[in-house]
């Protein structure tokens, strides 16, 4: 049996979250490791803009964003193996997302992308078209994205065929975890099958 990872994890160098994000610290605690998190003292909207005028695209922003962070934590902890993580929410016309700071501006965002509900249903249709599953779970991301609740099941039936239409769309249990969850499982039973999710 592979022992978990905390038992696996050494002392020195010491592990440091560069962000304030509870989703992040949920990923790194799901994998069962030791670390300290720490926010990055950085101005965000500072390196976004200078991505922006230097012709930078979204994921090079991102992993600036991420190295500023780090490197902003790392200098007043020099022995740590510092991580930093960002990411940027993109809509197909070139706008970038901000966090937002209201519930207004939470809307707004939402109102924005409610478009790309049909075009996940589009694609989780052909699945269903081809596999018949009895149920279909979002995790990651897409699983914090309440709407997607009320609007796939409202829209799948326009691609699928039959009774298939009826296939519930629900929420992984563990969220945005689910995939370094999954890939925690793997990893740990490696030498040992996988048990089917249980049925709904």
């Amino acid at each position: 049996m592979i022992p978990p990872p905390a038992a696996l994890q050494v002392a020195m160098p010491r592990l440091v979250l560069a962000s304030a994000s509870a989703s992040r610290r949920g990923l790194l605690e799901a994998a069962g490791l030791r670390f300290a998190a720490v926010a990055a003292a950085v101005d965000e909207a500072a390196i976004k803009r200078a991505a922006r005028a230097e012709g930078l695209d979204p994921a090079a922003a991102a992993l600036r964003l991420a190295d500023a962070k780090a490197l902003a934590v790392a200098g007043g902890d020099p022995e740590a193996l510092v991580i930093g993580a960002d990411q940027l929410l993109v809509h197909e016309d070139g706008r970038w997302f901000d966090k937002p700071p209201d519930l207004a501006a939470a809307r707004a965002q939402l109102l924005a992308l409610r478009g790309h509900a049909d075009r996940l249903a589009r694609a989780l249709a052909g699945v269903v078209n081809l596999l018949d599953p009895e149920v279909i779970v979002l995790g990651g991301g897409l699983s914090n994205m309440a709407h997607l609740y009320e609007a796939l099941p409202r829209l799948m039936p326009r691609h699928v065929f039959g009774d298939v239409a009826r296939t519930p769309v629900r929420r992984a249990a563990h969220g945005d975890s689910s995939g370094v969850l999954g890939a925690a499982r793997l990893w740990d039973g490696a030498d040992e099958a996988v048990p089917p999710p249980a049925r709904p």
